[in-house]
C-alpha cells in the first residue's frame, strides 16, 4: 500500500528525512541555517506530505549507498597516526633550534664546542623511533 500525503508519519520516518537533510548539508546543497530551519519544521511535521515538502527541492539520496570518504592520508595508510607525526615534528623543530644555537655558540667562542645537541635529540629520537616501530596499537588510534 502506497503512503498517501495525508497519512501520519512516524519518528523513524522523521529520522530518515533528517539523515537525508544532513547528507545534503554535507554535500553543500543547503546551508547550516537552512538545515536548522528545515530540521525544526521536520520535527513539527505530522504527515508524509509535510515531510515531502522539506526535501522537494533536493535530489533523491540513497543513504545506503553513500560514497566512501577519501580523507585517508598517505601517512595514515602507512600506519602512523597524527599524534606520532606531531611528536616527530616537535622533535625535528627542537633539534633544529638546538643545532642553530650550537652553531652560533661555536662561531662566537674561542675554542671547540662539544656538539651537545646530540644529547638532546639522541635519546628523544630513540624513544620516538621505538614508539613508532613498536607502538602498542599498531599505528591506529583507539
Amino acid at each position: 500500500m502506497a503512503n498517501s500525503p495525508e497519512m501520519r508519519a512516524s519518528d523513524a520516518d522523521r529520522d530518515r528525512v533528517a539523515a537525508v537533510l544532513r547528507e545534503h548539508t554535507a554535500q553543500g546543497r543547503i546551508t547550516m541555517d537552512e538545515f536548522h530551519e528545515r530540521l525544526e519544521r521536520l520535527y513539527e511535521s505530522r504527515t508524509y506530505g509535510e515531510l515531502a515538502k522539506l526535501t522537494s527541492d533536493l535530489p533523491d539520496v540513497d543513504l545506503r549507498n553513500l560514497p566512501a570518504k577519501k580523507s585517508e592520508e598517505p601517512a595514515k595508510r602507512a600506519g602512523m597516526h597524527s599524534g606520532m607525526r606531531a611528536a616527530w615534528g616537535v622533535w625535528a623543530v627542537a633539534s633544529s633550534i638546538n643545532w642553530v644555537v650550537w652553531f652560533i655558540v661555536s662561531l662566537t667562542s674561542d675554542g671547540e664546542v662539544h656538539p651537545w645537541p646530540l644529547w638532546v635529540m639522541g635519546p628523544w629520537g630513540v624513544i620516538l623511533l621505538m614508539s613508532t616501530v613498536f607502538g602498542g596499537n599498531g599505528g591506529k588510534r583507539p
